[in-house]
């Protein structure tokens, strides 16, 4: 039996979350679909069971049986989770009139349960459920209730069992994180052992046995994950990858240029290719967002296979893929028909005749930063705000041409050199301009202008998955938008984002 947990997902939009919080103990976890779980169930030692946008009541609601867990494994049930072992073991699950949705206080704790161990009553928890467990299952011990839901969580001691019907994973439960500290560490003595250190020493001793003497290629983007699959594989296997940065004409202002001089001088093996002047053409006319993403992939694409050949006894493509990837791929409604379709270098394996090596593909972006961290990388790569595939391709709404691509680039640098200047950077987990496809009237000395108008995105969040927009000083508005006004010609009127995700996504595009 191993050190690790497994997670299954009801389709729960909190999934994820579950995973990070574990992972903030230094404890490993999977998580797999409901109707896909492991075979080899020895191979962990505890097992979580999420939320789900279904009811239990509910036709064709997920379903899985629960035998080869309860009894079996130390099992904590979440939401959904809780309710299907409620109504499995002869409890009840209705549709009632105490739902709850948001905000919740615990009015009784258990002091005796091991889950709420040094938490207090009116302790915050966060609710997201319709259907509410009216009846008990069978030897279930209620250990919490809320003024408004008594059966917020039970436990059943036979089964080595904790139900909860809130949401520990949540950043708005107060406690969420000491809750799975209580059941994983104290209860079950689960050692932390998932830390950068382990991680780097494994994972390059497993690519030096997989690679041997083989030639690598890797694309670079200059984000954070290539980056950071780049130094691993490097410190792996040295000369044979072959590292290929390739200008799309989509990128920040000088980003190319000082990108590629920061590959150069952390020693990678890697050859910059600029092909911005035949991205921008094949953009030409386009103005649907999924049409531009398809093209900028698929041009990427061809660059990259033309350097790719040039390239002897090359045997793997290596690609900066992270968990949240392979989640979303074999998530419970299956793979997106849209997702990532910018973002890997799709369909050049089978081309080619290579296969894929992806070193990072069980880490979160926080966990990729901190290994970043441990292999020394300078901090400007790590702490790199997100950036989309496409580029700015995506953030100049409409048709993209060398005109747009120009006022987006300008007036971005300002207001990304502002944060910085300001020491609002860090503050922030992803800021950009987005170029409008719309002109006002304007000002400027004794003339009208007829100008592009440019909305500054800036948001707050742990993982992107949520996100609420950042409240800048006045003062720093005031100034970014004086700056791109007086210093862009061809832009007269700046305007800031304050939409939260969801209902609004981070990108406009």
């Amino acid at each position: 039996m191993q050190n690790k947990v497994l997670i299954v997902d009801f389709g729960s939009q909190y999934t994820q979350l579950i995973a990070r919080r574990i992972r903030e103990l230094f404890i490993y976890c999977e998580i797999s679909p409901f109707n896909n779980i492991p075979e080899n169930l020895d191979q962990f030692k505890a097992v979580v069971l999420s939320g789900s946008p279904f009811s239990v009541n509910q036709k064709d609601s997920p379903d899985i049986n629960l035998e080869i867990f309860l009894g079996k494994k130390p099992v904590i049930a979440i939401c959904y989770g809780a309710q299907l072992i409620a109504k499995s073991l002869n409890g009840n699950v209705e549709n009632s009139n105490s739902r709850e949705y948001g905000r919740a206080k615990l009015s009784f704790i258990d002091r005796d349960c091991i889950l709420f161990k040094n938490i207090n009553i009116n302790n915050q928890v966060w609710m997201s459920h319709g259907d509410t467990i009216t009846a008990l299952p069978d030897e279930a011990k209620l250990v919490a209730s809320t003024d408004s839901v008594i059966n917020a969580a039970y436990s059943i001691e036979s089964l080595n069992l904790y139900a909860l019907q809130f949401h520990p994973e949540v950043f708005h439960s107060e406690n969420g994180l000491k809750i799975f500290e209580n059941f994983f560490i104290n209860e079950l003595k689960f050692i932390k052992e998932w830390n950068p250190e382990s991680f780097i020493d494994r994972t390059v001793d497993d690519l030096k046995t997989k690679l041997k003497d083989d030639n690598v290629i890797l694309g670079l983007s200059g984000g954070v994950d290539s980056s950071v699959a780049a130094v691993l594989l490097d410190k792996a296997i040295g000369d044979n990858l072959y590292c290929v940065f390739v200008n799309n004409g989509l990128l920040r202002k000088n980003e190319y240029e000082e990108v590629l001089e920061q590959y150069i001088g952390m020693g990678l093996n890697v050859k910059g290719v600029d092909s911005s002047k035949l991205f921008i053409e094949s953009l030409n006319g386009v103005t649907d967002p999924e049409k531009k993403r398809k093209i900028i992939g698929n041009m990427f694409v061809e660059v990259f296979e033309q350097e790719s050949k040039k390239i002897k006894n090359a045997k793997w493509l290596a690609q900066g893929t992270i968990y949240p990837d392979v989640i979303e791929s074999i998530s419970v409604k299956g793979p997106s028909a849209t997702i990532k379709s910018h973002h890997n270098v799709g369909g050049l394996p089978e081309k080619m005749n290579l296969k894929v090596v992806e070193p990072l593909k069980m880490l979160f972006k926080d966990e990729v930063r901190r290994i970043g961290r441990s292999l020394k990388m300078d901090s400007e790569i790590l702490n790199r705000h997100p950036f989309p595939g496409p580029g700015l391709g995506i953030r100049i709404l409409g048709e993209v041409d060398s005109e747009s691509v120009r006022l987006i680039q300008e007036a971005d640098k300002i207001y990304i050199d502002g944060l910085k200047e300001w020491d609002l950077y860090d503050k922030i987990w992803q800021a950009g301009s987005i170029l409008l496809p719309v002109k006002s009237v304007g000002v400027m000395g004794d003339e009208r202008t007829y100008e592009r108008c440019v909305a500054l995105r800036a948001v707050i969040s742990t993982d992107g998955m949520t996100a609420d927009w950042f409240e800048f000083p006045n003062n720093f508005l005031k100034e970014i938008s004086n700056r791109i006004i007086n210093k862009v010609s061809g832009i007269n009127r700046v305007v800031y984002d304050i939409s939260s995700k969801p209902p609004a996504t981070i990108e406009w595009e």
